[in-house]
C-alpha cells in the first residue's frame, strides 16, 4: 500500500463520524422524534415532518457541495474544510442533548446542523481518497472505510442501546439515556477525526496550490467551468445521474428504515437491533465488496448491490412480522457499505487527476439532492396514500390499517429509483470515459 499510516487516518474518519450515522441518523433520532419531541402527533405527519427536515438539510449541502469542492482544490484546503465540518457536526450532535421535549421545529434544525456537519465533511473526506490509495488499491481502502465506520458506529451503538435498555441500572430514565447518547457520539466523532487530522497529508496539484487569497471567487469560477466540463466527459455525466437514482434509495432507506418499522407497528428495541445487526453485518461485507470490486469487476459488484436493494424494497413492502426485519436488516448490511464504497471508487477512474475536490464536489452534490427527493417523496407519497384510501368516517382500526398501508405505499415508490439508475449505469464505459478525460486534457492543454 501507498502509505499505511495515510491510509487508517483516513479511514479513521470514517469510524469516527459513523457514530452519528448509526446512533443518530438511523438509530435514535427518529425513534425519539417521534415518541418526545414530535409527541402527539400521527405517524404519517412525524414522517412527513422527518423526511422533510432530512431533505432541508440535505438541500443545503448539495448547493453548497461543488462550490467547497472547487474551492478546496484551488487553496490546497480539503484537510482544513473537513475538520471545519466535522467539528460543526460535533457541536450539534452534542447540542440535541439541550432541545426539550415537544420542540420538534428546534430538533429538526439542530439535526439539520448536525447533517451539514457529516456531509459537508464527506465533500473532502471522499476527495482525500485518491490521495492515500493508488488506483490498484482504491477499491479496497474504499471499502475498507466503510468496513471500518460499520464496526465502530456499532460498537459505539451498541454501548448506547445497552444504556438505554437498562437506563434504570445506571441512575438514569430512558430519555435522558438517550440524550446522554448524543453526547457520546458528539465525543466519539471529535476525538477520532483527530487521527485524521494528524496522520493524513494532503499533497498540492498544481504550483499555486497554495495561494488561498480570494479563493472563494477562484471556486465559482472552477465550479461554472465544472458545468462546461461535463460537456466533455459525457461518461462522467452518465454516472452521476445513474448514482444520483440509485443511490437515493440507499440513502433513503438508511435514514428512514426505522421510522417505517415504527409505521407498521414494530417496537423500537426490536428495529434498534435490527439497525445492530446492519452495522455488524456491514463491517465484513464493506470488506468482501472491496475485494470482489478488484477481483472481479467494479460496475458488476454495483449492479449486484442494486438487485439486491430491488428485492429489499419488495421486501420492505410485503413483510408483516419483526422476524422479517431482522432478514431485511442482513440483507441491508450484506450491501450497503458495497454499493457506496464501490461507486465512490470507481468514479475516482472517470475524472481527471488532480481535480478530485471539484468533482467529488458534484459527486456528493448529487447524492445530497438523491437525499432531498427520497426523504420528501415518502413522507408526501405517505401522506398523499393516507388522503386517498382513508374512509369518510373511519374508525379507529381503518385508520391504523389505512396508516400502515400509505407507509407500505411509500416505501415501494423506491422501487422505480433502482430500476432506472440501474439502467442507467449499464450505460456508463469506463474506458470511454478515460478516452474523454484524454482528448479533454490534451485540448486544455
Amino acid at each position: 500500500m501507498k502509505n499505511t499510516r495515510q491510509i487508517w487516518g483516513w479511514a479513521l474518519y470514517d469510524w469516527a463520524n459513523s457514530a452519528f450515522a448509526t446512533t443518530v441518523m438511523a438509530g435514535f433520532f427518529p425513534v425519539f422524534f417521534k415518541s418526545y419531541w414530535s409527541a402527539g402527533t400521527d405517524v404519517n405527519t412525524s414522517t412527513a415532518q422527518l423526511g422533510l427536515g432530512n431533505s432541508l438539510a440535505s438541500l443545503v449541502v448539495a448547493l453548497m457541495a461543488p462550490v467547497l469542492g472547487s474551492v478546496a482544490d484551488r487553496g490546497n484546503a480539503r484537510k482544513k474544510f473537513l475538520i471545519v465540518f466535522a467539528y460543526l457536526g460535533v457541536l450539534a450532535t452534542a447540542a440535541l442533548c439541550v432541545v426539550g421535549q415537544g420542540h420538534w421545529e428546534m430538533a429538526i434544525l439542530v439535526y439539520a446542523v448536525g447533517i451539514l456537519g457529516f456531509s459537508g465533511a464527506n465533500v473532502f473526506y471522499d476527495s482525500l481518497l485518491p490521495e492515500v490509495a493508488n488506483e490498484e488499491e482504491i477499491d479496497f481502502v474504499s471499502g475498507l472505510g466503510f468496513a471500518v465506520g460499520y464496526l465502530g458506529g456499532g460498537i459505539l451503538f451498541s454501548l448506547n442501546v445497552l444504556t438505554v435498555l437498562k437506563a434504570e441500572m445506571f441512575g438514569l430514565t430512558s430519555a435522558s439515556a438517550v440524550r446522554l447518547s448524543f453526547l457520546s457520539v458528539a465525543l466519539w466523532w471529535g476525538a477520532f477525526t483527530l487521527f485524521t487530522v494528524f496522520w493524513v497529508k494532503e499533497t498540492p496539484h498544481a504550483p499555486d496550490a497554495a495561494r488561498t487569497g480570494n479563493m472563494f471567487s477562484q471556486g465559482f469560477r472552477q465550479l461554472a467551468g465544472t458545468f462546461r466540463k461535463t460537456r466533455h466527459l459525457k461518461t462522467v455525466f452518465l454516472f452521476l445521474v445513474a448514482y444520483w437514482l440509485y443511490i437515493d434509495g440507499v440513502d433513503t432507506i438508511i435514514r428512514m428504515a426505522v421510522d417505517y418499522g415504527l409505521s407498521l407497528g414494530f417496537a423500537s428495541n426490536d428495529l434498534i437491533l435490527a439497525l445492530l445487526i446492519t452495522q455488524f453485518v456491514g463491517f465484513p461485507s464493506a470488506l468482501i465488496f472491496g475485494r470482489l470490486g478488484e477481483r472481479w469487476d467494479v460496475r458488476k459488484s454495483i449492479f449486484l448491490a442494486i438487485g439486491v436493494y430491488m428485492f429489499i424494497t419488495v421486501w420492505g413492502v410485503l413483510m408483516t412480522e419483526k422476524s422479517e426485519f431482522y432478514v431485511l436488516a442482513i440483507l441491508i448490511g450484506t450491501v450497503q457499505g458495497g454499493i457506496q464504497a464501490l461507486s465512490r471508487s470507481y468514479y475516482s477512474r472517470l475524472i481527471p487527476k488532480g481535480q478530485a475536490g471539484e468533482f467529488y464536489g458534484f459527486y456528493n452534490m448529487l447524492g445530497k439532492f438523491a437525499a432531498i427527493l427520497g426523504p420528501a417523496l415518502i413522507g408526501l407519497v405517505g401522506l398523499a396514500s393516507k388522503w386517498w384510501f382513508m374512509p369518510p368516517l373511519p374508525s379507529p382500526d381503518q385508520v391504523t390499517a389505512v396508516e400502515q398501508a400509505a407507509s407500505r405505499w411509500s416505501i415501494g415508490s423506491l422501487l422505480i429509483l433502482f430500476l432506472v439508475g440501474g439502467t442507467l449505469l449499464y450505460f456508463v464505459d469506463e474506458e470511454k470515459g478515460k478516452r474523454e478525460i484524454k482528448g479533454y486534457e490534451e485540448q486544455e492543454a
